[in-house]
């Protein structure tokens, strides 16, 4: 009778293999960056403490594996996906990885699009404040623009520090640039503008009004956030409550993932509790995107 081991054995295989092709990918990738960044700043920095002891070709695979660890986490999946099949003797974990992948990065995305719109949003606000205080200390409205560091609105902030350089349409540029996702201010920044230009009102005071406008706003949302924050963490920890359990079993010897990975009635309750945890963890999200008015959940 073979082993059950014998039989995953070349499955497990080909998906160890899969998941290391994929990484090696990610990492080629990433090294051709770092070997760009490496060649700029040669002889510019003094050799740390492993320069001396480890070859030139481990030091490189090792800041490969850094950078790759840094911006490409969701590669992070792929071998802890290989450890848990080793320790089930199963393919279905690093299988299950590298599913999880593309649902990992996309996640990770969203987060970073989240906040990267918080930090235009304190940008537009920042930019109210600053101004508004040039204004009324004597500078000129382009002066104060381009004075303003705009780096948080990324490269539309250059056309409206160019408009307001050269005379050009510095409303027209702010609202171009408030089309961003966080920066949805800029309008009434430009709004602001206009009116200053064409009937003459007072530039700081409405700044000042645009500005303490969008702070109520982010004040908020940050209280909003405080409130799920309890929900949440809930949602958090019932997803890992079956991680856990799984961790006691193995402690207690009763050798749970070689029943979830090696019998039918296993790999039903797996995929009846992955069904379950997938199905609990979309209508807890649903809840907090309904809270929060159709921000991101948990």
């Amino acid at each position: 009778m073979t082993a059950p081991g014998a039989v995953t054995q070349p499955a497990f295989v080909a998906a160890l293999l899969l998941g290391a092709a994929l990484m090696a990918r990610a990492l080629a990738r990433r090294g051709q960056e770092v070997r760009r960044v490496r060649v700029v700043l040669a002889g510019t920095g003094h050799p740390g403490p492993w320069d001396c002891a480890l070859p030139a070709r481990i030091r490189a695979g090792i800041g490969r594996l850094v950078e790759a660890a840094r911006h490409r986490r969701e590669l992070l999946c792929l071998p802890v996906g290989c450890l848990v099949g080793l320790w089930g003797d199963s393919p279905l974990p690093p299988l299950a990885a590298v599913a999880a992948v593309p649902l990992v990065r996309r996640r990770l995305r969203a987060r970073a699009r989240r906040r990267a719109r918080e930090r235009r949003t304190e940008a537009v606000i920042e930019l109210c404040g600053s101004v508004a205080g040039e204004l009324r200390a004597g500078r000129q409205p382009g002066e104060a623009v381009r004075a303003f560091d705009g780096e948080a609105l990324g490269p539309a902030w250059a056309a409206v520090s160019a408009a307001a350089r050269f005379g050009g349409d510095v409303p027209a540029a702010l609202r171009e640039a408030g089309r961003q996702e966080g920066a949805e201010g800029l309008a009434g920044v430009a709004a602001c503008w206009q009116a200053a230009v064409d009937g003459g009102a007072g530039l700081a005071s409405g700044l000042e009004r645009v500005g303490q406008a969008l702070s109520v706003e982010r004040d908020q949302r940050e209280e909003l956030a405080a409130q799920l924050a309890g929900t949440r963490s809930t949602a958090v920890m019932l997803a890992l409550l079956p991680a856990v359990a799984l961790a006691m079993g193995a402690a207690l010897g009763a050798d749970p993932l070689r029943v979830l990975l090696h019998t039918p009635a296993g790999l039903g309750c797996l995929a009846l509790g992955g069904a379950l945890e997938g199905a609990g963890l979309a209508w807890t999200r649903r809840i907090v995107r309904a809270a929060a008015g159709g921000g991101e959940g948990p």
